[in-house]
């Protein structure tokens, strides 16, 4: 096995060596499987978000210790983006035009 010119890391039970495009394959598997599993919490948690929960409440529902795990698992739609930005920009203006404003 020192003497080998192939690629190979490990030996295998099965036959050749195990090589590094082998346990790549395997190791995008198990990577897609486990952000599989994570889509519907995604989805759960974003859904919230968006729907207007309190993020204290939706860090909790979750059981998260911190916001920025949650965070994490926020995927909001760039139009939930837009609107939030919207509606922060308009509150802005509006408080800066209005009337017996000092600065």
């Amino acid at each position: 096995m020192r003497h080998s010119t192939g690629r190979a890391l490990w030996p295998s039970e099965r036959g050749p060596r195990v090589g590094v495009q082998r346990l790549d394959s395997r190791f995008a598997a198990y990577r897609d499987a486990a952000l599989e599993f994570h889509s519907p919490r995604r989805s759960y948690i974003t859904h919230l978000i968006e729907d207007s929960h309190d993020p204290l409440f939706v860090q909790q529902q979750v059981g998260h210790d911190h916001a920025s795990t949650t965070a994490i698992y926020t995927c909001v739609s760039s139009d939930f983006r837009t609107r939030s930005l919207r509606c922060v920009l308009d509150a802005t203006i509006e408080a800066a035009l209005r009337p017996g404003r000092t600065s």
